[in-house]
């Protein structure tokens, strides 16, 4: 492969007159993430910014973590722009390993911890990845028997037990310190806080984010740093953070919402303090915001459920706003939090693509029970039009297309999808169907791509329809979304057998999720449902109908009510 300039072919740039505009409004300062850590860890040395189980770290502490890391990570033979794909869970070494591959001038590729072997694998095809740093076990699964498949390809480095293959992420460290052997990461102050001397282009690829993708496997999201300290800092206002905030992060911080909504990122950049929860049921995280003080938090519809149902409010008194987002919360919901719950909602609605949308705290109930609120950044463009691009007026539900300085123009590595995801004048199309408010408030109506959301994960269909179809008893499969109340939609497959005496067996369907499991995907995509049938509807051209499909689930639905 002939090479080829890193920018030209990772990123899709933004328009040079935009990109003039952006910066000379502010809104990207010319500064790299790495550096931005740096200027608030000096300004706030001796605040808490980190508190993980037992671990309590101030800034100075952290970013000296964050170097170690980095330190390590270059001492096994990795090199600036190297990716790496990180998938860790709210463990203590999550956030300074993240921020050292970003002092270490590497890429990280953010994985989430329940992502499985056909997502990783795919990872790190797409990017060439140079290393893998991974949990031994994160929520009762080892990762270790697959990650050591993919040693003899690249580094492979495991935080916690070693089985067979790789190296401890505490043995990196303490060869990069000689005499550090504590377990990780440590602080060995008084060490300088410091970015390496790297050449760092705030322009440049920051980090690597995965969509939710509503075909094959997830897509790559190019971030660069100025986009991605946008992101925090726009969303870090419209929730009025300050250094006296404690955000817990309840959700897996890996993903875009906790970490950059404003999340870990966000926080810290504001020098608030972050409390890593490692779940977020109301037994753990409760306790956490009562002991520390939690101000704000994020959680997605299903999690906000089992809150509301806990009681307890009096041990969230220190709650001032609790963000949902991730999957729509129904008006019903909404309207429960506050009197339930004692603080304030701020619903949330976004992409890792880029676009934030929120409500605020002095909204009225109207806007916050019945919208997803407004863009971050007064320079976020957002078009609702109809099936040919044509703008639909305020109150007429249509396909939502945002373009700005912190919404890509382009996938990773992705050309063909590129032209279809994108308009001609760089737009992208987010799949969603939305109507807009008199008062410039979004109503998110629904999906217009094939992706179920289910309680915030989203699931692409044709993905668990390719795994289903590669049974050798199945003919034919289709995944839809079928409604709950819980996860707001589930996963729903109706399967065609080869043999017809399959439709009348119960224990085919439980023999096809098990065969989705061992095929390596995330457990959230194991169809929550299988339905054995004799045939598919379909539409005139002999394409399967799940229009169809998904009114037959809600006629099911209706008369079992």
């Amino acid at each position: 492969m002939p090479a080829t300039a890193p920018d030209v072919l990772d990123l899709t740039p933004w328009p040079a007159a935009d990109a003039a505009r952006y910066r000379a409004s502010g809104l990207w300062r010319g500064e790299t993430v790495p550096a931005a850590l740096d200027r608030v860890a000096r300004e706030h040395a001796d605040r808490t910014a980190l508190v993980a189980g037992d671990v309590r770290w101030t800034f100075a502490e952290l970013m000296e973590a964050a170097r170690l890391a980095a330190d390590g990570l270059l001492a096994l033979g990795l090199r600036a722009g190297d990716r790496i794909v990180v998938q860790l869970g709210n463990v203590p070494e999550l956030v300074p390993v993240l921020y050292g591959t970003l002092l270490a001038g590497l890429v990280p590729v953010v994985a989430l911890p329940a992502h499985r072997e056909q997502e990783i694998g795919s990872f790190v095809e797409q990017t060439g990845a140079r290393a893998y740093l991974v949990a031994d076990r994160s929520g009762g699964h080892d990762h270790r028997p697959f990650a050591e498949t993919l040693a003899d390809r690249l580094t492979l480095v495991v935080v916690g037990e070693v089985a067979h293959a790789g190296t401890s992420l505490t043995d990196v460290l303490a060869a990069a310190r000689p005499g550090t052997a504590e377990p990780v990461p440590v602080c060995v102050p008084p060490l300088p806080i410091c970015v390496p001397p790297l050449p760092a282009d705030p322009g440049g690829l920051a980090l690597l984010q995965i969509s939710g993708g509503s075909t094959g496997v997830p897509k790559l999201i190019p971030r660069t740093h100025e986009d991605y300290l946008l992101t925090a800092r726009a969303c870090a206002q419209a929730c009025d953070l300050t250094s006296a905030d404690v955000y817990l992060a309840a959700l897996p911080a890996t993903h875009n919402f906790p970490l950059v909504s404003p999340g870990v990122l966000g926080a810290h950049l504001t020098g608030a303090a972050v409390v890593l929860a490692p779940a977020p049921s109301p037994d753990v995280c409760f306790d956490l915001v009562e002991r520390h003080g939690v101000t704000i938090t994020s959680l997605v519809p299903p999690v906000l459920l089992a809150w509301l149902g806990a009681g307890g409010r009096e041990r969230l008194s220190s709650l001032r706003l609790l963000q949902v987002g991730g999957a729509r919360c129904s008006a019903e919901v909404a309207r429960r939090v506050g009197p339930e719950l004692g603080t304030t909602l701020q619903q949330m609605f976004g992409m890792a693509e880029g676009l934030i949308c929120c409500t605020r705290a002095d909204d009225d109930q109207d806007v916050i029970v019945h919208t997803q609120g407004r863009p971050v950044c007064a320079d976020d463009e957002l078009l609702v039009v109809d099936d040919e691009d044509v703008p639909v007026p305020d109150g007429v539900a249509g396909h939502l297309l945002v373009r700005g300085p912190y919404t890509i123009r382009g996938y990773y590595r992705a050309a063909e999808h590129n032209r279809s995801a994108f308009t001609a004048d760089g737009f992208y199309r987010t799949g969603d169907v939305a109507s807009r408010r008199p008062d410039g408030n979004i109503v998110i109506e629904g999906r217009a791509k094939d992706q179920i959301n289910r309680g915030g994960e989203k699931v692409a269909a044709e993905e668990v329809e390719n795994v289903l179809l590669a049974h050798p008893r199945v003919h034919d499969a289709v995944l839809v979304a079928e409604p709950d109340e819980y996860l707001g939609e589930r996963t729903c497959a109706f399967v065609v057998p080869v043999d017809a005496a399959d439709v009348d067996d119960p224990a085919f369907g439980r023999e096809l999720r098990a065969h989705v499991r061992r095929r390596g995907l995330a457990s959230y995509k194991v169809p929550d449902r299988v339905l054995v049938v004799a045939a598919l509807p379909t539409v005139g051209i002999g394409k399967n109908s799940k229009r169809d499909l998904r009114q037959t689930l809600a006629a099911q639905i209706f008369a079992a009510s």
